[in-house]
């Protein structure tokens, strides 16, 4: 479920989703259904596994972080995330981005684009632990 999440700009209905079809596979996983009336964080205590949501962001922060290392002459660094479009904007409310997803990502774990150069740093900082471990 989490191949390509690296790169999806990521709005609250689409977490809200994965969250559903990741508890109907656990669920059905340990063979049981809603009406058994098990609580989800029992479920996944059981299975061992973290939210989806953390694993997202793990992803990433964790793709932000490679990118951010590579040199400035690299071709990936050169790709500007919040490109603009020359033409007449659409109605309604702008596209959500990459990068602010990304921005709100590092706000939420207090973190800044200068630790990315750090690599053990980074990555204890954005790693989230499994509930077995």
């Amino acid at each position: 479920m989490l191949y390509g999440t690296e790169c999806w700009a990521v709005k609250h209905q689409h977490v809200h989703k994965m969250g559903v079809a990741e508890m109907r596979m656990l669920r059905w996983m340990c063979g049981h259904t809603r009406k058994d009336k098990i609580r989800n964080a029992d479920i996944r205590g059981k299975v061992g596994v973290a939210e989806i949501e953390g694993k997202m962001r793990e992803n990433r922060l964790r793709w932000f972080g490679h990118v951010q290392r590579r040199p400035t002459d690299a071709p990936i660094r050169r790709c500007d995330y919040g490109t603009e479009v020359q033409g007449q904007r659409g109605r309604g409310r702008p596209r959500k981005t990459l990068e602010e997803t990304l921005r709100k990502d590092l706000e939420y774990l207090d973190l800044t684009k200068d630790m990315t150069h750090d690599r053990a740093q980074w990555r204890s900082k954005i790693h989230i632990a499994d509930p077995t471990q």
